[in-house]
This record gives C-alpha cells, structure tokens and sequence, in this order.
C-alpha cells in the first residue's frame, strides 16, 4: 500500500465535516425540534439539539459545558494532528485518527453555531430507543473502534 501524506487524511476530515454539515442543514430545514419521521421500522429521522457530550452528559450543567468540550474537542484535534504527522503512513491508525478528528471538529462546528450538538439519527427496537445521534458522532465510534483495533491487532516489527 502507497504511503500516505497528512494531506490526504486532512482532506477526508474535511470531507467527513462537510458530510457532517450538509446532513445537519438538509435536517434542521425538514424537521423542527422535537419532530419525528418515519424511515423504517427500526429508524427514524428526529431533530434534537444536545448541549452535552455523547448520551447528553452535562446537558443540563448550566452553559458552561459548551465551551468546555469545545475547547476539549479543539484540543484532542491538535494533538491528532500531531499524530496523524508522525504517522500518516499507517493506514488503519490514521484512518481512526481522521474520522475522530473530522467527527469532533464537524460538532465544534454545531456548538459555535448553536451552542449544542445537532441530532438527528435514532434507532429503535421493541420500544427501546438509542439516544439520537449525526453523522459526526458515527464518524467517531467507528474511528474509536478502528482505534481499538490498530492497538490490539498485531503489527509487523518496525525496521
């Protein structure tokens, strides 16, 4: 596999924020807040804003936390930018790195506008309901998943 540069993976952070960014505006132009719509049986399209982190923690703390995992997100990004420096040739860790780094700045976009987070994707089976989440939020689990799997899959020795 070609060796990738940084701005290849910066790129597709890029890419994934505008993902992130269409997809909410296309949302907040369909929906109102509180509004459900039906896709499937097991989906549905809601538009809710989360001033909290994932699973709304803090959401209620007051305004504080806006600007908190603002600049946290702000910072996390500077550092995967450092990583994804030193390490752009490794495919799965800089895959991992990019989505989280794209997902968390595509919501920093959604707390400086709105000061919360826009949701809009909510599974549900057999009367439960997974908390909504966007494209972003996706964009990280799987790079946290990915993250997890680069540090526990074996890896050739280093020349």
């Amino acid at each position: 596999m070609p060796a990738r540069n940084i701005k290849s993976w910066l790129w597709l952070a890029a890419t994934l924020i505008m993902a992130d960014q269409i997809s909410k505006w296309i949302v907040l132009g369909a929906l109102q807040p509180g509004d459900s719509r039906y896709v499937a049986p097991f989906f549905n399209w809601v538009l809710t804003f989360n001033r909290g982190a994932a699973f709304s923690v803090l959401s209620d703390a007051g305004g504080w936390q806006r600007w908190f995992f603002t600049a946290l997100a702000l910072g996390v990004s500077a550092w995967i930018v450092t990583l994804l420096r030193r390490h752009s040739s490794e495919f799965r860790l800089s895959l991992a790195l990019t989505l989280i780094l794209g997902g968390a700045l595509g919501n920093v976009v959604d707390r400086l506008r709105f000061g919360a987070v826009v949701d809009f994707i909510q599974w549900h089976a057999a009367g439960y309901y997974w908390p909504a989440f966007n494209v972003a939020d996706s964009a990280i689990t799987v790079g946290a998943i990915l993250l997890a799997w680069d540090q526990f899959a074996t890896k050739p020795p280093r020349r």
